[in-house]
């Protein structure tokens, strides 16, 4: 691996949070809202006490009412923090609102990432590794973007300077695998008081990270300079000893075996990046009934092919044909959340990051500290083989992981080494979501436009359900699909246009994507 300057600046610097908008109020807010259930009118804010913010508000939260802790939200800007610490803290859980900086559309033009609390020799060893990091995505990005302009112009297509930029911008997706998790992002994020509550809680509990704990002090810092009394509803874990001793790390109790774990996980996937694992019995049968039980009929009345296509089918429903997703407050929609499907997954790290943007689509995810392999353990994009980008691409995995090695041999803890790993990392995923939402992601990701890898995974899953059940997938599909069914003119709500009729495909399995 050649090596970049040694003198090549980097960028790191600590986590830089600012409280945006906020209510000016929040402790208060909660207790009108409290006090306003035991009145026959609304309770305002000013007229909330301090020894009510202290008897009701503390009473409240202690008695797990927290539902009044939900009114107050808090958006913050976020910077120079990791896309490791997003995936891994961030955006673990399902109450937040985040508007993130893509490696999908900007280009890393510097070297910008967390540089973990190392010793002098460990952080020099990662600083190194840093800058490899960024001289394999620039190379990467140049070598992908001559193979793919020298594929348009073999196909005897004009490449201007526009089409030069979007080809740039399929080449800095790819050569973004490369890139040290440890690499910087920033966002706009929102949460409630009561996510912040519980962040501020786990936060406090081992093995939470050493950046989480700095990102959420910081957080929390800035809510109380401007409402002091909402301290009060923050709490820390009572008995620090009794957690360590129930923690993660002290249950794994020395026994992990990350590449045994990874074979079996593998072996089991046959091949495959997804596996439906389990599924609701008569998962159709149930979601008819449902139906029915909402309209008032019987089973004469309405056979379940009727009922399923009442509600799937968008020349029927025409709610499937708007982009705004109502399928939570539909009272046809709703009955698509009984159906529950699991599934095993195997992904990149930058894909996880994409994929537990929905939500609602919980997963279990491997805590990284445990299950990192002491081998390359990576997931090359399909569009890098069979390039001149795939040896430098293979060379690289195989050395990021000796920097790992090198690192924990100087010292580091494995948590700080692992910062060193690429977004190429590979992640694997127990998955459960009901029919509604995870008809929502499918929705979404089966757009052309999708980063390729979720892209894939999305059509797997969709795919193994329509196996056991073809009704429910029949007309799933991209938003274009389902507004072309539907009879609704654009078909196509994206931006920029993939170039291909894909409302009229049946078929999405064989979809030819050029980059």
């Amino acid at each position: 691996m050649e090596k970049s300057g040694e003198n090549e600046r980097i960028i790191g610097g600590s986590p830089a949070v600012k409280l945006q908008k906020y209510f000016t109020n929040a402790s208060a807010h909660a207790v009108a809202a409290a006090r306003t259930c035991y009145s026959p009118r609304v309770i305002n804010e000013d007229e909330v006490t301090r020894e009510q913010k202290e008897r009701i508000g503390k009473g409240c939260f202690e008695g797990g009412h927290h539902t009044v802790f939900q009114h107050a939200t808090f958006s913050f800007s976020i910077e120079n923090v990791s896309r490791h610490f997003v995936w891994a803290f961030l955006h673990s859980h399902p109450f937040f609102n985040s508007e993130q900086s893509s490696q999908r559309y900007v280009k890393l033009n510097e070297i910008k990432a967390t540089v973990p609390p190392l010793n002098s020799d460990a952080r020099r060893i990662f600083e190194q590794g840093l800058r490899e990091g960024w001289q394999v995505y620039n190379r990467l990005t140049a070598l992908l973007k001559e193979e793919f302009i020298r594929r348009e112009k073999e196909e005897g297509k004009q490449v201007d300077e526009k089409r030069e930029k979007l080809i740039e911008k399929k080449a800095i997706e790819l050569a973004r695998y490369a890139v040290p998790v440890a690499a910087h992002t920033s966002m706009v994020h929102t949460i409630s008081g009561l996510t912040l509550a519980r962040l501020y809680y786990l936060s406090r509990m081992p093995p939470v990270s050493w950046e989480a704990a700095l990102v959420v002090d910081e957080m929390v810092k800035q809510v109380i300079n401007v409402d002091p009394d909402f301290k009060m509803f923050l709490k820390d874990p009572l008995n620090k000893e009794e957690l360590l001793e129930s923690s993660i790390i002290h249950l794994a109790d020395g026994r992990t075996d990350p590449e045994r774990v990874a074979s079996e996980f593998d072996e089991d996937l046959d091949g495959g990046r997804v596996k439906l694992i389990r599924a609701t019995e008569k998962a159709e049968e149930l979601m008819a009934d449902s139906i029915r039980i909402m309209l008032g009929l019987t089973k004469e009345a309405m056979s379940d092919e009727e009922a399923l296509r009442l509600v799937l089918d968008p020349k029927k429903n025409k709610q499937l044909t708007q982009t705004l997703n109502i399928s939570t407050i539909s009272p046809l929609m709703r009955a698509m959340y009984h159906p529950v499907f699991t599934f095993k997954i195997k992904l990149s790290h930058t894909a996880d990051s994409q994929n537990q943007r929905h939500r609602m689509v919980f997963a279990t995810r491997p805590l990284t500290l445990l299950t990192i392999s002491d081998k390359p353990d990576y997931i090359m994009p399909e569009q890098i083989k069979g390039t001149g980008a795939e040896e430098p691409f293979r060379r690289w995995m195989e050395r990021v992981w000796e920097i790992r090695k090198s690192l924990i041999n100087a010292g580091a803890e494995k948590e700080f080494a692992d910062y060193i790993l690429p977004n190429a990392l590979s992640i694997r995923i127990i998955e459960t979501s009901n029919f509604m939402f995870l008809w929502h992601k499918w929705r979404l990701r089966s757009c052309l436009e999708a980063q390729r890898e979720i892209w894939h995974i999305t059509i797997e899953e969709i795919e193994s359900v329509r196996e056991k059940f073809p009704l429910l997938v029949e007309n799933v599909g991209p938003d274009c699909k389902l507004r072309f069914l539907g009879g609704v003119r654009p078909f196509c709500t994206q931006p920029r246009w993939c170039g291909q009729p894909v409302w009229t495909w049946k078929d999405f399995r064989n979809a030819k994507r050029r980059y």
